[in-house]
């Protein structure tokens, strides 16, 4: 075994009195020694109870054999961060997430890591890290929240987002405003729609790296606790059989896991992890393959936030593995799960119970998947659209643009009715070095939703946008406007043209009056000069490469 270097042989007897003072016995010292990376935190919803869970998954693991060690790392609740200075920080604690989580296993020479996490960054940092360690490894995730309610609706984040544009236009009143405040969310859990959170928690078991139903299974239910419990007892397997995810995280199983997010219309964000621990897996997984499985994949369930449904209804309509069947001619099934079996294996008996919620191939909500990949001379590089979450009436919009340098910048201009219906709003310099650290956009979505201007108003950026958002939202520009992209050479009233079905997105000027605007570009100083976000501002890549680190291997 791995941790054999710590606790045999004469001179491993100080390292044995360690873990002898940690309550290891002598019939300890024969079993397998497994980290549990816990990202519990009582600052995040989806985390709050993974002080709790985390027992379960301990429990399977002295059930089947090993024994546990739990350890910690960080979450970033970007519902907290969002719309401040804090948001700077979400996109680059992933990468200290995987960092950490490798620091802890490498030095303490664990032989398998089960991953508690929830949420947005945190899911994707801790896949990073167990494709790098290359360890068994199985994910936890810890489940979605029940929906609030409110005058018989569903109110969400994005109700409550959404609310504040509405105050603001006076289509609700301040006493509403407080009651979706209040009752938006209920309980512990990643939020309940089709956000970032479950999107990576379903990424994470279509990709097999979960138990199967783990991404839909609510956060207050015994079934997650069942779950949390086996894969404890399967992690010992993992290591018994060493199955790594190197076995499992193959291109095949990449384009699993997009086929899924296709057919969920998730995240966009997922386009950003899911390239960041392709490279991490050494998988080359290029931006294009978003958009050729989209075309091909169909929308299948209408989903929070741009649908009715969340995830306890997924969940009672089959989950994933359902999901799963019904695509299966779309899918490789032969890949292999941390279950050991291949997806056909695992998805066989699967039952859709709602076709209302897991439509039929042959009565989808769109004829393709959720997400497109932009191109034109605005983005030669690429760019995100999350295309399920575009009004038909904005398929095709042109339009003058309103540029602004900041997202609070923007923001202050929308909420002081300086939109107008027609604009394009552009808010650049908040790309992954721009930012840095690529916030997110919701503040300025919700308010062009809530202000009633979602049929007429687009919006572009080199940042990003939460899994909330909705609307005419093109995101991930690249190159961005920090590393002198055409996005930097916009000015105020330039001509927008966006055609979503062609996916382009181009600006109305001559290719020599383009040229010669971006030659007198000049690079602007970093934003903030020290701290984490200096290091991370001096290394960080482009958008289309995930946002993820530069290395010295030009394979990556």
């Amino acid at each position: 075994m791995r941790s054999d270097v710590v606790k045999c042989g004469l001179e491993r007897a100080p390292h044995r009195a360690i873990l002898r003072c940690l309550g290891l016995t002598d019939e300890d010292f024969g079993k397998p020694l497994i980290a549990v990376a816990n990202s519990f935190s009582e600052v995040v919803p989806g985390h709050m109870h993974l002080d709790k869970l985390v027992e379960a998954v301990k429990d399977g693991v002295y059930t089947a054999g090993g024994v546990p060690f739990e350890f910690n790392t960080i979450a970033v609740c970007d519902g907290l961060a969002m719309g401040h200075e804090g948001m700077n920080y979400s996109l680059p604690s992933r990468e200290l997430i995987a960092d950490s989580v490798e620091v802890m296993v490498q030095a303490h020479r664990f032989d398998g890591l089960v991953l508690l996490t929830n949420c947005d960054k945190i899911t994707p940092g801790m896949m990073m890290a167990a494709a790098r360690l290359d360890i068994p490894s199985i994910v936890v995730t810890g489940g979605p929240m029940l929906s609030g309610e409110y005058k018989n609706k569903k109110v969400d984040v994005t109700a409550v987002f959404e609310a504040v544009g509405e105050a603001s236009a006076g289509k609700i009143t301040e006493n509403d405003l407080e009651e979706i405040e209040d009752r938006a969310f209920p309980g512990c859990g990643s939020c309940n729609g089709m956000y970032t959170a479950n999107t990576m928690a379903c990424v994470a078991e279509s990709i097999g790296m979960s138990l199967p139903k783990c991404a839909t299974a609510l956060a207050v239910s015994s079934e997650k606790v069942r779950i949390a419990k086996k894969s404890g007892e399967r992690i010992v397997g993992l290591v018994k059989e060493n199955l790594t995810p190197s076995r499992i995280l193959t291109r095949e199983a990449f384009e699993n896991a997009v086929t899924v997010d296709m057919a969920l219309g998730g995240s966009t964000n997922a386009v950003l992890h899911l390239k960041a621990i392709a490279a991490e897996a050494g998988v080359d997984l290029p931006l294009e393959i978003f958009d050729e499985i989209a075309r091909k994949t169909p929308h299948l369930c209408d989903m929070r936030p741009g649908g009715p449904h969340d995830l306890q209804e997924l969940d009672a309509a089959g989950g994933i593995p359902a999901l799963m069947n019904v695509l299966s001619g779309k899918l490789h099934l032969e890949a292999i799960t941390v279950t050991g079996k291949t997806v056909k294996e695992n998805i066989k008996n699967s039952v859709v119970y709602g076709t209302e919620v897991i439509r039929p191939l042959d009565n989808p909500i769109h004829k393709q998947g959720g997400i497109g990949i932009m191109y034109g001379n605005l983005a030669p590089n690429g760019a995100v659209i999350k295309v399920t979450a575009v009004p038909p009436k904005m398929f095709v919009h042109k339009g003058p643009a309103k540029v602004f340098d900041s997202e609070e910048e923007a923001m202050k201009a929308i909420l002081g009715k300086q939109v107008k219906k027609g604009d394009v709003v552009v808010i650049r310099y908040e790309g992954p070095k721009g930012g840095p650290g690529m916030r997110e956009m919701l503040s300025p979505t919700s308010a062009i939703a809530g202000m009633g201007l979602i049929e007429s108003v687009a919006l572009i950026t080199d940042g990003r946008f939460s899994g909330a958002s909705r609307g005419l939202c093109i995101g991930h520009i690249s190159p961005e406007a920090a590393a002198g992209g055409p996005i930097a050479a916009l000015k105020d009233g330039d001509i927008i043209q966006i055609d979503v079905p062609k996916r382009t997105l181009d600006l109305m000027i001559e290719d020599e009056e383009l040229k010669n605007r971006l030659a007198k570009w000049k690079p602007k100083p970093p934003k903030i000069h020290k701290g984490y976000l200096r290091r991370y501002w001096s290394i960080v890549q482009s958008a289309d490469k995930g946002g993820t680190f530069k290395t010295s291997d030009s394979s990556f």
